[in-house]
């Protein structure tokens, strides 16, 4: 049976580097840094002072203020994103078939600053003065609830945890939705505001943060040998995506198509990747083969490529796997040197990043690139975007957990 093919027709973006899919490209293209001294609370004592917060948003302007509170950041981040995406879509909601219509977002970690608010109140306060509204904020699955609410999507309604692989797991597993027939049309991607007080002692106790507070803008510096650990990002990437019949009927303005999934496990530790990146590999031979292409037709991978020793070397071993003699001739950069590591929402605006430039042919760089690592040898589109037609990417992410998830998006055609 012929795959049905799927597209995207509307984004969103809620970023450290700029809200609106127009601003967070542009500012990609730039290269301009979203990393900064952390404004939402008092760092003294910790290790880590730095992180790239979301600076330009107010969620009145998407949401009804009493639902706001209701809300924790991360779902605030999510909603506004996807209404951002339904209106980029152009969706008339009332004609729609709300049936065929659903949801499926990635959270890594959810209402972590809900949780970590109620539980002082109810240290200082007693167990009566905490919110009965706690739990339905923190929960990982009430972004995607609220998602279909505010848009009236009755169709499947997901929630993908998968630690930094959540938000491609989520357009992967609503493109196979789709592609299946289980629904016309998905909201999928990505949340996450887990920039607080517990999480930032969490990981800076791992040793898994960058300690470069005195120069925040060079903190995140991906691929490069004097590269000392990620730095926390928050923010949402939201795609509106359907069925190309489905898209073409309703005269929507398509980006670009969804091509291929693959998602693998390491089987192998917690928290480190397996030595030899075959977990990692396995997703993206995986996503190239769903795609029906060879892997020498990629024109630009956006990697996870989070700033850490082990992850940038071996994700590099991975694509040299992949691509073998190609791999130096392909385009590979990571947005996390701009805007930081968004956790469970990084796949999605890094997805966003590969069709903005499929439609731009730009590839965004890879900034902070000032010394090379013997073991990190492939075109990272050091410091300055390129252009450069592309035809195929690819965008990687990689959890805790050995949780392996590729993408593969094309130039719709």
């Amino acid at each position: 049976m012929k795959k049905r093919r799927v597209v995207i027709t509307g984004v969103g973006v809620i970023s450290p580097i700029g809200t609106g899919r127009e601003k967070y490209f542009q500012s990609l293209k730039e290269g301009i840094s979203g990393v900064d001294h952390i404004t939402r609370f008092d760092t003294e004592g910790f290790d880590t002072r730095i992180a790239a917060e979301v600076k330009d948003f107010e969620p009145s302007e998407y949401i009804d203020k009493k639902e706001c509170r209701r809300m924790d950041r991360f779902t605030q981040f999510a909603v506004a994103a996807s209404k951002m995406a339904a209106e980029d879509s152009h969706i008339e909601l009332e004609s729609l078939d709300n049936n065929r219509f659903g949801v499926c977002i990635g959270s890594g970690i959810g209402g972590m600053e809900t949780m970590e608010a109620q539980y002082e109140i109810l240290k200082e306060k007693g167990p009566g003065r905490v919110s009965p509204f706690m739990i339905p904020m923190m929960i990982s699955n009430i972004a995607a609830g609220n998602i279909s609410i505010a848009l009236k999507a009755k169709g499947p309604n997901i929630t993908v945890v998968t630690a930094c692989a959540s938000a491609t797991n989520a357009i992967g597993e609503a493109f196979k939705i789709i592609q299946r027939g289980d629904a016309d049309m998905m909201v999928a991607g990505g949340a996450e505001a887990s920039i607080t007080p517990l999480s930032l002692a969490g990981f800076c106790s791992m040793k898994a943060l960058s300690t470069r507070n005195d120069d925040p803008k060079r903190a995140s510096r991906p691929f490069d040998k004097d590269r000392d650990g990620f730095v926390m990002g928050e923010g949402a990437g939201i795609m509106i995506i359907e069925e190309l019949e489905h898209a073409l009927k309703r005269g929507a303005v398509i980006y670009g198509e969804i091509a291929g999934y693959g998602a693998t496990g390491d089987a192998y530790h917690i928290t480190a990747p397996a030595p030899d990146a075959e977990g990692a590999y396995r997703a993206m031979l995986m996503a190239v083969n769903d795609a029906g292409i060879k892997a020498c037709d990629l024109d630009y991978i956006n990697a996870h490529g989070t700033s850490t020793d082990l992850n940038d070397k071996l994700e590099t071993l991975a694509i040299k796997r992949l691509l073998g003699e190609h791999a130096k001739k392909v385009a590979v950069s990571s947005t996390k040197s701009m805007m930081g590591h968004l956790l469970g929402a990084a796949g999605a605006v890094e997805a966003i990043a590969c069709i903005m430039a499929i439609n731009e042919s730009v590839v965004p760089p890879t900034i902070n690139y000032t010394t090379p690592d013997e073991e990190c040898d492939l075109d990272y589109v050091p410091n300055k975007a390129i252009n450069r037609k592309v035809g195929w990417a690819m965008s990687n992410s990689l959890g805790f957990g050995g949780h392996n998830a590729s993408i593969i998006l094309k130039k719709y055609e």
